[in-house]
């Protein structure tokens, strides 16, 4: 089943579940999101540029704000020069953070030229990253890895060992490589190398959809934790479904109802934050989170066709109200999208990415 804790040295994380971080998706509203619904062990940021961290752009600290209620959290940060990868998380240390990871595994081009999946190909400048980066917290430091650059080069267990003799705490693994992008299966015979490869723990990340699949997934790797990505924007109700099937072997997908008060509650807090990219971020989520709803095509359609938040919550009022009235009830349960594959990251075009390497 799944596993009811994990530790990182003094670091508790209960239950043994990750929300993955997404460039654009987990900004403190989502995670909060996430936070309320419960079953979430662990919060992590999207991933954010260390250069524009020790230039103190303002873009890019954005993405560090978190609130206090998001405790136990995870900064999680990409680059490939060693001082300002330790400076960089000096800072994070400094906001509060709990713990702070290095990302390995992004497949942008635009990233990879400076870090993300892209270090995969210099072990020496990772053991330089590695160990200038420990040497400058005393949180716990973590990293995401992929499985290799491409399946001629499979370093995952390396990478794994080189991380665990410099003193990183945990490894997740997302079994993909950087050439498949997000294409194709995830091998988890990759994580289930790396956790017998080395003592610290392990996270799983790839390829779960819905609670079944995170058991199979600690069944096949025995990995320590798991971590949710996209299945986590089409799906919200993911981590309490796992907390369900654990305890009962069971769980209840959301009614029209659960799903009309999260998108409103949510687009009304992206509103109120009054952020410059509100629109595109209603937007983005419509798309991902209307797939679990009967009739979602319109939704996205009404959605799209707006031009500020105010219409965009009229929008989704109308459809939910419209709904209802057909309906006379909303007991039924809706379907859930197991298969969709939103953007996770900046490599779907987003401007995200862009906006970390200016600043």
């Amino acid at each position: 089943m799944i596993p009811a804790s994990y530790s990182v040295r003094d670091l508790t994380i209960r239950p043994g579940t990750v929300l993955a971080p997404m460039a654009g998706v987990t900004d403190t509203l989502f995670r909060r999101v996430i936070r309320g619904l419960g079953g979430c062990g662990l919060l992590m940021t999207e991933f954010t540029s260390s250069e524009g961290i020790t230039r103190s752009a303002k873009k890019t600290l954005r993405y560090l704000y978190f609130q206090e209620d998001e405790h136990p959290i995870t900064a999680q940060l990409f680059g490939a020069d060693p001082e300002v990868m330790a400076k960089a998380a000096r800072m994070v240390e400094d906001l509060g953070y709990d713990a702070v990871d290095i990302n390995l595994g992004c497949p942008a081009k635009k990233v990879v030229k400076c870090g993300g999946s892209g270090l995969l190909r210099d072990m020496p400048l990772l053991e330089r990253i590695f160990r200038a980066v420990h040497a400058a917290v005393k949180i716990p430091l973590t990293i995401k890895l992929r499985a290799g650059w491409d399946e001629n080069s499979i370093v995952a267990v390396d990478v794994a060992k080189l991380a665990e003799s410099v003193g990183v705490e945990a490894i997740a693994v997302h079994p993909r490589t950087r050439m498949q992008g997000y294409a194709g299966q995830a091998d988890w015979n990759i994580i289930a190398a790396v956790k017998q490869a080395v003592r610290i723990p392990v996270i799983g990340n790839g390829d779960i959809n819905a609670p079944e699949d995170a058991e199979r997934m600690v069944q096949q790797t025995g990995c320590d934790a798991v971590m949710i990505g996209r299945a986590a924007a089409t799906n919200p109700w993911i981590f309490p479904q796992m907390q369900q099937y654990a305890a009962a072997g069971r769980y209840d997908t959301p009614t029209d109802t659960d799903r009309h008060q999260l998108l409103s509650g949510y687009y009304r807090e992206i509103n109120a934050a009054n952020q410059p990219d509100a629109v595109g971020k209603m937007k983005q989520f419509a798309c991902w989170f209307s797939h679990g709803v009967g009739n979602g095509g319109e939704l996205r359609r009404n959605v799209h066709a707006a031009r500020t938040p105010g219409e965009v919550l009229e929008s989704v009022e109308r459809f939910f109200e419209h709904r209802a009235s057909v309906r006379g009830d909303d007991s039924e349960p809706v379907g859930i999208a197991r298969n969709e594959d939103p953007a996770h990251g900046p490599s779907s075009g987003s401007v995200r990415s862009e906006a970390a390497l200016r600043t």
